[in-house]
């Protein structure tokens, strides 16, 4: 039982981890998209 709940453990926390910085870097990703897209807009006004 011990070795049950110390793998759970060991195999949760990156889990966690990773679902948070997923979250964390998507939202940085879609205003970086938004960024480069307003940029493109920006350079074909000037051409």
């Amino acid at each position: 039982m011990e070795t049950i709940l110390q793998a759970i453990g060991n195999v949760g926390f990156p889990i966690v981890v990773t679902a948070y910085l997923l979250v964390r870097i998507e939202n940085k990703l879609e205003g970086l998209t938004a960024s480069i897209t307003s940029l493109a807009h920006a350079i074909d006004k000037t051409q």
